[in-house]
């Protein structure tokens, strides 16, 4: 069965019906899928794009993934401050470098005192600072030491305490092998 347009080319002269018959047997071949093989050119491009499709997606997926770690420090790192945060009601000035500029907190003599020896430590938290205990320091210390402003008791280029000092530390309390929970 011809299309009409087929009908008036052949009633017009135009075309020979064999010709028209030709065109209609390629036409079903390429719809039965007896199409001819496309050149191998195309397919290297294809597959170069592909896999420049994956590399892309690679390097999106890792800079996304770059992402979500530096959020989850983040908040880690402000967890620990909101949880261990010590109480400033003091109205002594306390200076200290800050990068470049010299910024101050209001302490009280005995936190003061405790900053100079090093058993506190100055975070940065949000817009302002914040006072937090060694420990915490040395956890944020790990985590992020851009956010420490001022850690007396940490030298310059010593390693933050590892998980083996504890266990050291406990080594020396036995717990009984025929313990009932």
């Amino acid at each position: 069965m011809r299309n009409p347009l087929q009908e008036q080319l052949l009633k017009a002269g135009l075309v020979k019906k064999d010709k028209a018959a030709k065109i209609v047997r390629d036409q079903a071949k390429q719809r039965q899928g007896k199409a001819p093989v496309a050149p191998a050119e195309d397919k290297v491009d294809a597959r170069q794009l592909q896999a420049e499709r994956a590399e892309r997606d690679r390097a999106l997926a890792a800079e996304r993934n770059a992402e979500a770690k530096a959020k989850e420090i983040r908040a880690q790192v402000r967890q620990i401050v909101d949880l261990v945060k010590v109480k400033r009601d003091g109205d002594t000035p306390y200076r200290f470098n800050d990068g470049e500029r010299i910024t101050s907190v209001l302490v009280t003599d005995a936190q003061r005192a405790q900053l100079a020896a090093g058993t506190l430590a100055i975070v940065r938290h949000g817009e302002g600072f914040e006072l937090i205990p060694r420990i915490a320091a040395d956890k944020i210390h790990a985590r992020a030491p851009d956010l420490i402003a001022l850690d007396h008791g940490r030298k310059e280029g010593d390693p933050p305490p590892s998980e083996d000092d504890d266990a050291e530390f406990y080594k020396q309390f036995a717990v009984p092998d025929d313990l009932m929970w």
